[in-house]
């Protein structure tokens, strides 16, 4: 008899985890056993259902890292005996804690799955049943014994994508994700299609799990616009303590040629500071010395972030630096693809 796949649900806070109290019309967050009262449909899965939470359920506006780290732990301390995870979690700040999870997970070799929606579980038109549901499903997907999806995903409408390559697009929309660099990994339709190509095929054998939980949060993000003066920028590069850097860039990673501002960013880089240039285009990559007007950047040892999104540079940086790689190796290491985060 085939053996049942364990899941385990995990609950940080966000709409998806919110019941309506028909009395007052207040939403309030659910606990486990209500979560399949309201989902009935979950007992036709083929697999066994666990649920954790946190102590409090938090809005995901007040995520980060502390509770990323939480987040890691639960997955470590319930890692052996489950074949899959799906973390529930509201939708604003989804992309920065699937990517900073991708991370943080070194040698994962079964699916962490991230859902929330856009409406709450007990309401009528509901996005969360279906978010949910296939969410698991997919967790639970075995071929050969083995998970089918051995990363961090995000699952939203229909899609399942990369962790780390995910942006939050659309407020209001339940289509709320973009993957721009990167296609779906798994559609969910009549039957669920995987596109095994697109998967990471993991070479971690006997290698164990390695939980990375310290994240350095000194870092920044400055988006260029036309007229940044050179206070601000000058505020921004001489934060006290600042590691790095996430600059976004125009187009391919293109930035104004004035002397101050190249004068400024050259004197942070020598300093110490990674400054990591991303492009501040929905989708597309960094390619510096493509033009002239970021030709000079090349030269100043800025850190490519090719394709990457801001979400996973953001919280690649606080990984590396975190883990205390050294200076020198850096922009080496950054500009290496480690969990399919870019090219």
């Amino acid at each position: 008899m085939k053996k049942k796949t364990n899941i385990l649900l995990i609950y940080t806070g966000g709409t998806i985890g919110m019941v309506k109290d028909y009395k007052t019309g207040a939403l309030k967050a659910f606990n486990f056993e209500e979560l399949v009262k309201n989902i009935p449909e979950l007992k036709q899965l083929d697999c066994n259902l666990r649920g954790v939470s946190f102590d409090e359920p938090i809005d995901s506006s007040n995520m980060n890292p502390d509770y990323w780290a939480v987040i890691a732990s639960i997955i470590e301390e319930h890692y052996v005996d489950n074949d899959g995870f799906v973390v529930l979690h509201g939708s604003d700040t989804m992309s920065y804690s699937a990517s900073a999870l991708s991370f943080m997970l070194e040698n994962l070799e079964k699916p962490v799955i991230f859902t929330g929606s856009q409406l709450p579980i007990g309401d009528l038109r509901t996005d969360a049943k279906e978010n949910l549901i296939t969410s698991i499903e997919i967790a639970a997907l075995h071929e050969k014994g083995k998970p089918v999806v051995r990363e961090v995903g995000l699952y939203f409408e229909y899609k399942l994508y990369r962790g780390n390559r995910t942006t939050k697009i659309n407020a209001e929309h339940f289509e709320a994700f973009a993957s721009l660099n990167y296609p779906p990994l798994v559609e969910s339709g009549v039957h669920l299609k995987v596109h095994q190509n697109y998967l990471i095929k993991k070479v971690t054998k006997n290698k164990s799990l390695q939980v990375h939980k310290k994240m350095d949060d000194r870092v920044a993000i400055l988006k260029l616009f036309p007229g940044l003066n050179q206070n601000v920028l000058q505020s921004v590069l001489n934060i006290p303590d600042l590691k790095a850097l996430i600059l976004e860039t125009y187009g391919a990673g293109n930035a104004p040629m004035d002397k101050w501002f190249l004068g400024v960013v050259k004197k942070a880089v020598e300093n110490g500071l990674h400054i990591i240039n991303v492009t501040q285009c929905s989708g597309g990559s960094v390619s510096m010395g493509h033009y002239e007007t970021s030709e000079k950047l090349k030269a100043m040892q800025l850190v490519n972030g090719k394709d990457i999104t801001t979400e996973a540079a953001v919280t690649k940086a606080m990984y590396l630096l975190g883990t205390g790689v050294p200076d020198k190796l850096f922009k080496t290491i950054f500009e290496t693809p480690l969990r399919g985060e870019m090219v």
